[in-house]
This record gives C-alpha cells, sequence and structure tokens, in this order.
C-alpha cells in the first residue's frame, strides 16, 4: 500500500482516495494517516455473512469516490457478486508467476518444485481465486540456499517496483503488460 500511494505524485494519473482495512490494527492504516490519505475499517467478524460484510465494503469505496481498487495484502476471498460490482476496477498483487501456485504458501512450494525463478504477478481480480488476466510480472531468481523467508523479501522488493507500474499504466488507460527481471541481489 505505501509503495503504491508513494508513487502516486506528479504526473500520475491516479490518487488515493481511501485506504480500507478489514483489520482494525492493520499497519497500512497508520502508514496511511501519515501520508493524509483518509482510512476506514470494515471489521469483517462484525457481519454475520459475507454479502453483509461486502455491502459496507462497498458502500464505503462509493462514498470515497473511489474509481480502481488496489488490493494489498487483503487477505479475503471476495463473492463473485461484489467482484462483478467492481469487474475491470480491481487489481491485486500475488507472490508468484501466475499461473504458478495460487492461493497460499508461494515460497515454499516454488522452492519445492526446483523453480529457477519466482516473482510477482498483478492481475485483474475475478471471481476465480487468482486467476484474472495477468497485467504485470516481475522475476526474481530463486538462489542457492533459498528459503521461503528470503524469497518471500525478494519477491516483495519486486512487488514494489511491479505494482506502481501496473498501476500507472491501467490508470492511464493502457493496460499493456509490465514484465520486469530483478537480479540477484548486489552484495
Amino acid at each position: 500500500m505505501a509503495a503504491l500511494a508513494d508513487s502516486m505524485i506528479g504526473d500520475h494519473p491516479a490518487r488515493p482516495v481511501l485506504v480500507l482495512s478489514n483489520r482494525p490494527c492493520a499497519g497500512g492504516l497508520e502508514k496511511a494517516r501519515e501520508r493524509g490519505i483518509p482510512v476506514a475499517t470494515i471489521d469483517h467478524a462484525a457481519f454475520s455473512d459475507r454479502e453483509g460484510f461486502e455491502d459496507a465494503l462497498d458502500a464505503a469505496l462509493r462514498r470515497a469516490a473511489v474509481d480502481l481498487i488496489c488490493l494489498a495484502g487483503f487477505m479475503r476471498v471476495l463473492t463473485p457478486g461484489f467482484v462483478a460490482r467492481w469487474k475491470g476496477r480491481m487489481l491485486n498483487v500475488h507472490p508468484s508467476l501466475l499461473p504458478k501456485y495460487p492461493g497460499l504458501g508461494t515460497h515454499a512450494r516454488a522452492i519445492a518444485a526446483g523453480d529457477a525463478e519466482a516473482g510477482a504477478s498483478v492481475h485483474e481480480v475475478t471471481a476465480e481465486l487468482d486467476a484474472g488476466p495477468v497485467l504485470g510480472q516481475a522475476r526474481v531468481p530463486v538462489l542457492p540456499g533459498d528459503d521461503a523467508d528470503a524469497l518471500a523479501a525478494r519477491v516483495l522488493r519486486a512487488e514494489h517496483l511491479l505494482y506502481p507500474e501496473v498501476l500507472r499504466r491501467v490508470a492511464a488507460g493502457d493496460r499493456s503488460r509490465v514484465d520486469l527481471s530483478l537480479g540477484p541481489p548486489a552484495d
């Protein structure tokens, strides 16, 4: 979230209008406040069903006049109904080179498979988990001796470069794919 917000300056075609979390203690809320971005929390635990929670999300997003939703660390599966309301206007970042390794545990899965590279994907959100059109990918090498945490840190740095670039293009009406390849970290 911070990397996205920090990128939206100057001639960037988008501006952050709201940071919304379903977790009242999410660290991104304070980072948003520090940047002067309005924040909201809609705790999913306060709702008896997903539809009620998503109706509250939708209402908050519409009150803030949101044009494009950028998910980052939002670990809730959204219903097809919510996704349909925001079709073509919701992005997500995922820590794998989709379609490889949708869901959780991506770094350990890449290492266990013996993959030479891993990375991050930014995709349009669809009703199927991590299956929307990929708008960009950043590749990083899997290094000898990597564990899931070391690989995750390298992939996170790649996400912070990739997601802002994809957002810039999409906000400008350009859905052409972004591809980045990052070499091993400098010693």
